[in-house]
């Protein structure tokens, strides 16, 4: 008789949604990350060094503002993201990574290598590159990224 490795059943989750979902982890992490946008503003903050809402509305992939605003209040209201005020501009703001934010690196990795395994056409050096250093390189990115966005 086969082992029942993961069992997701169904119930609310108050504060987040007030229809009954799944339990399962993979569905709970799909109903915060499971739009294109999220994951791309994160990577932006992560890989491109993307601080301010106009330089994540410089992404090749084109995201709408109004999008964009929606995913980063999505972000800071779900502790993945703070938002403060930029002292050299005072209508800017300035968004880092929190350490909930930063526990994302290893699934964007993760997805990195996965899409160059089966999707050739998408593989860039940089990104190669990060998937073939390992885990010490992610350790050191890591430190990098506590460093810039102030995580202690």
């Amino acid at each position: 008789m086969p082992t029942m490795l993961l069992k997701c059943n169904r119930f609310i989750i108050t504060g987040m949604r007030p229809d009954p979902r799944s339990t399962c982890p993979i569905s709970t992490g799909l109903e915060f990350v499971g739009d294109r946008w999220t994951l791309l503003v994160i990577r932006d903050l992560m890989f491109a060094g993307k601080r301010h809402f106009r330089e994540f509305l410089q992404s090749e992939e084109a995201i709408s503002s109004n999008v964009l605003a929606d995913r980063l209040n999505s972000l800071v209201e779900n502790g993945v993201l703070t938002r403060r005020d930029d002292p050299s501009h005072g209508q800017k703001a300035i968004y880092s990574l929190t350490e909930k934010g930063l526990d994302l690196l290893p699934v964007l990795i993760a997805m990195s290598a996965w899409t160059q395994k089966y999707y050739r056409t998408t593989r860039r050096a940089e990104a190669v590159d990060l998937v073939r250093r390992g885990p010490k390189s992610l350790n050191k990115l890591q430190a990098h990224l506590r460093q810039e966005h102030g995580i202690n």
